[in-house]
C-alpha cells in the first residue's frame, strides 16, 4: 500500500496544495466536488491519501463525467 503526502498527490495530480487540500471531505461542503469528496487519511493531524483511494476516485470520476 502506497501512502502519499498533500505534496505528492498535487504532483501526480498536476494541481497545487491548495486546490488537493480544498477537495478533500474534510474541506469539502459545497461545489462540484460535495458528491465525490477527495477520499482522505488523518494521521497524527497530517493528511495522507492512499493511492489505491486516489486510483479508484478517478475512475469513480472518470465513469460520471466529472
Amino acid at each position: 500500500m502506497e501512502i502519499l503526502t498533500i505534496a505528492e498527490l498535487a504532483a501526480m495530480l498536476k494541481m497545487n496544495k491548495r486546490q488537493i487540500y480544498s477537495m478533500t471531505d474534510t474541506r469539502t461542503r459545497t461545489g462540484s466536488m460535495k458528491a465525490n469528496p477527495l477520499p482522505v487519511l488523518r494521521i497524527n493531524g497530517n493528511l495522507r491519501f492512499r493511492k489505491s483511494d486516489i486510483e479508484a476516485w478517478i475512475d469513480k470520476l472518470a465513469a460520471s463525467g466529472k
